[in-house]
């Protein structure tokens, strides 16, 4: 499972080193691509497979479905870290989330999240304002 928030720095060239907690699970290669909110999704291999295997149960005569499909998948690029632990992010990934030099990494449990950190900071003040107040289930049988 990944967890917790790191700050590292985008390089010239556009990598970004992994976090070290992160490394062992990421060391044998990487898909990224496309998130909701313009940040950049990291999963494992398997996890990406797994993941495609759930999105291609979509009915082929669903738009949306494909239209889900076309976009995560035409953006994913595979990746395996250097051996500084850095992996380079395609230009059109940092175009889609916008990424300059200050990135936050998060874990969100089953992936890794690359987030442009200004746009970071404003969306968690957001969420986070509205998580504190939530007063009813979200998530069936949660809490």
């Amino acid at each position: 499972m990944f967890l917790g928030t790191y700050a590292p720095k985008l390089d010239d060239k556009g990598r970004v080193i992994l976090p070290a907690k992160f490394r062992e699970q990421l060391s044998t290669g990487i898909v990224m691509t496309r998130g909701q909110e313009h940040c950049l999704y990291v999963f494992t291999t398997r996890a990406f497979e797994e993941l495609h295997e759930k999105i291609k149960q979509a009915p082929i005569t669903s738009k949306q479905g494909r239209d889900f499909l076309r976009v995560f998948t035409s953006g994913a690029s595979a990746e395996t870290p250097d051996s500084q632990n850095r992996v380079t992010i395609p230009a059109n990934l940092r175009s889609y989330a916008g990424l300059d030099r200050e990135l936050t990494v998060i874990g969100a449990g089953d992936r890794v999240e690359i987030w442009d950190t200004e746009t970071w900071d404003l969306y968690l003040a957001e969420q986070e304002t509205s998580f504190a107040n939530t007063t009813e289930e979200v998530i069936p049988g949660l809490f």
